[in-house]
């Protein structure tokens, strides 16, 4: 077996390869619109038929919601999954699109050529990487790659409502040695990236309660609990002025950046100016001493989403509310567990309350603690060495700020990590109009899965 004839055969078959993703990226597959469930139907089992061609033993499994696919090709070496969902956003504005979003095509751009449509990045193009890589492997070799099993959702742009109860009842199926997943971005422009943490959530939500109604300012202005004034006091207990959280207890199962992550992110091409100013800032306002990568990667926040109550019309009306909302969420890192972590926020609040006033909260709002892989296993280091192969620069091992609930499934239902690794660039405008795939992406992707798999499967 020579890895060097199977990049060849992904260079030769770029050309079919692009056109099998424009024909799946026709399928207008809109998980969350029921109006097109027949399209979901109808691209699972459009990936039903290319595996089944590529010699996978591929079915369609029914859900309440879109099916999945399942896939297996029995081989020597560890047993890997691939992750990947078919299901598309909606393409909502229709008039800001520069071409039908379901009539991909290729354009050329300043930095070289594009697969212009929805789902071309998030996520069949990516998904394609990796069918592209088992497709060249099987020409040149006469066999699949391995110990492989192919897991396709479609509701993953719907919030997966189905995902959770079939690992449960497929957990044999599913658990293998290690996951992949082809959902993510690089870091900066032709710079190779594996995610090895990503900040887990919770959700809070809370009404501060003051007077039995809503009271004249004039007759009860001054006497009166105003809760509005309260929640504000709260609110602003949250931080002290470095902007490390206040609440006590909030770090616990934090840990702090290592040596080598810190020279691995310094030398990421991350530009921290440019990452401001693209936001319209100049500095970063996070916990001071932490760089706008670890603020964003490897620390904890707190973050006021939505603040209101009382008069929100036109004009003025001189009112105490009798009531104050206000909507939280934290984004956890580490080891930090979001059931305490609520206790504690909750405890917080209810400590800084005034005379007359109580405290109500949602009672349905979730929280999940953050994915963090074991990248001392050898095959994040082997995987890191195709990847700096491929790309002809030292791939780096990042951070995520946002979740990919699936990795967390993955380790906590299946016990399994995940290698997360993507080919998206940050301008790839995914949920928006005009979603695009680099074509370099698409090509070096396939190649890139190839490189990997011939380092950790055989």
């Amino acid at each position: 077996m020579s890895i060097e004839a199977v990049l060849n055969r992904i260079d030769e078959n770029l050309p079919a390869a692009t056109e099998r993703l424009m024909t799946l990226l026709r399928i207008p597959s809109i998980s969350t619109d029921p109006a097109y469930k027949a399209d979901c139907e109808k691209a699972a089992d459009w990936l039903v038929a290319e595996l089944t061609d590529l010699g996978f033993k591929a079915e369609k499994r029914p859900a309440p919601g879109h099916p999945f696919v399942v896939a297996r090709h029995e081989g020597p070496g560890p047993n890997l999954l691939f992750y990947g969902h078919y299901d598309v956003q909606p393409v909502d504005p229709l008039t800001l699109w520069d071409r039908p979003p379901f009539e991909p095509a290729i354009e050329q751009t300043a930095n070289g050529e594009v697969i212009r449509g929805r789902g071309s990045s998030d996520d069949k193009g990516q998904l394609m990487t990796f069918l592209e890589a088992c497709r060249a492997w099987k020409e040149v070799n006469g066999t699949l790659p391995g110990n492989l099993t192919i897991f396709f959702e479609g509701e993953e742009e719907s919030g997966s409502p189905s995902l959770i109860p079939f690992m449960h009842a497929n957990h044999d199926e599913l658990a293998c040695d290690l996951a992949l997943i082809c959902d993510t971005s690089m870091v900066s422009p032709g710079v190779p990236s594996i995610a090895g943490q990503l900040r887990g959530m919770l959700k809070e939500e809370f009404t501060l309660h003051g007077p039995r109604i809503d009271l004249h300012s004039g007759h009860y202005g001054g006497p009166a609990l105003n809760p509005l004034r309260e929640l504000s006091k709260i609110i602003a207990s949250f931080h002290d002025d470095t902007g490390r959280v206040a609440i006590e207890g909030f770090y616990d199962g934090v840990h702090e950046v290592t040596a080598e992550q810190k020279r691995q992110w310094a030398n990421c091409g991350f530009d921290e100016k440019a990452y401001l100013g693209h936001a319209g800032m100049t500095v970063a306002h996070g916990e001071q001493g932490y760089s706008a990568l670890e603020q964003q990667w490897a620390r904890p926040t707190l973050e006021i989403n939505g603040l209101w109550g009382g008069y929100q019309g036109t004009g003025s009306k001189t009112v105490i509310p009798a009531e104050a909302h206000v909507k939280i969420t934290c984004r956890l890192v580490g080891d930090m567990d979001p059931a305490d972590l609520r206790r504690k926020l909750r405890a917080h609040v209810e400590a800084r309350l005034p005379v007359d006033a109580r405290v109500s909260w949602d009672t349905d709002l979730d929280g999940a603690p953050a994915a963090v892989m074991d990248t001392s296993r050898p095959e994040y280091e082997a995987a890191r060495q195709a990847l700096s192969d491929e790309w002809n620069r030292e791939a780096v091992i990042v951070g995520m700020g946002g979740s990919i609930p699936i990795a967390y499934y993955f380790k906590s239902i299946l016990g399994m990590d995940a290698l997360l690794v993507g080919y998206a660039n940050d301008d790839d405008a995914i949920h928006s109009p005009n979603e695009k795939y680099d074509v370099k992406s698409f090509h070096k992707g396939a190649r890139s899965w190839a490189r990997i798999l011939d380092r950790i499967a055989g």
